[in-house]
């Protein structure tokens, strides 16, 4: 009898740290001031329970391998009854090899979403049918998440998972809420339309350099570290000719901006200048923040 328990108690254990998401959920209703607070609460306890429970991919990940990223629902407006309006802020993390530092790899705000809940709700997902709104949309971002972590590891090693979100973007089309529409401009159909587009190969490209063969060497060999990360930043100059001030690039330096400048501030004279001038060409929303690098 205890080996037969002793073998069920194993294979929970597996199952346990097979899940790839360590993600923590937040819910701010402050806005809201007739919505009854338990329904945030169990909102809060079945977005945890569906993002962190479930098996997204085929690979196996052990406890402290899996990926660290929040998501941060503020709802904004509440009909009585059981619909929500607000948004969605998400961030996802990457530990640097060889250090205690993680890096910010995607912060990403949605700021128009709509969706269905009462706290009796079991939230339902299919990848062939859309059930709703919320579970559309936290599988949406549960696989955006993974596709930028894998891109960091190896080069478009996102792939698969940006191709199921991109399904989840085309099925949702016709669902009618915002977001979905590939008439609308920088929402989720166009950051994982893009992404995929060959015009945006040298931001694949840059993702995989950037992290793997930079951040990841900086413990070891930092000038050789930060060598890689100028030269990743350089693929970007191709995307900009391509697409100028596109979309995808603007959340990618959402993400790196105040990184790129700690990296860059401890470079010789001559690369400061040669990485602020590509920064300036990609990324000309931040070109009085760069000067930091020279100081």
């Amino acid at each position: 009898m205890r080996a037969l328990a002793f073998f069920f108690l194993s294979l929970f254990y597996l199952q346990a740290i097979s899940q790839e998401f360590d993600c923590n959920v937040v819910i701010n209703s402050q806005r809201l001031e007739s919505a009854d607070p338990s329904i945030s609460k169990a909102l809060e306890e079945r977005v945890y329970e569906f993002i962190n429970s479930r098996k997204w991919t085929g690979d196996q990940f052990k406890s402290q391998e899996r990926i660290q990223w929040s998501i941060l629902i503020e709802l904004q407006t509440f009909d009585g009854a059981n619909t929500f309006t607000g948004s969605i802020q998400v961030q996802s993390r990457r530990p640097v090899y060889g250090s205690s530092y993680n890096s910010t790899i995607w912060s990403f705000k949605d700021a128009n979403v709509a969706f269905i809940f009462d706290k009796n709700s079991v939230l339902e997902y299919s990848e062939n049918t859309f059930l709703s709104n919320l579970t559309a949309l936290l599988a949406y971002y549960s696989y955006m998440v993974l596709a930028y972590d894998y891109e960091s590891f190896s080069e478009n090693g996102g792939g698969p998972y940006l191709t199921k979100a991109q399904e989840i973007a085309q099925m949702s089309q016709s669902s009618g809420y915002e977001g979905w529409a590939s008439n609308e401009k920088r929402n989720r159909y166009w950051l994982v339309e893009n992404h995929l587009n060959p015009r945006f190969a040298g931001l694949r490209k840059c993702m995989y350099e950037y992290h793997r063969l930079g951040l990841d060497q900086m413990s070891t060999d930092v000038k050789g570290g930060r060598d890689a990360i100028a030269k990743s930043l350089e693929y970007l100059k191709t995307v900009h000719t391509n697409v100028p001030n596109s979309f995808n690039i603007r959340v990618f330096f959402d993400s790196k901006a105040s990184e790129l400048i700690n990296i860059f501030k401890e470079a010789d004279r001559d690369q400061k200048t040669k990485v602020i001038d590509i920064l300036n060409t990609v990324d000309p929303a931040n070109i009085i923040k760069y000067q930091e690098i020279l100081n």
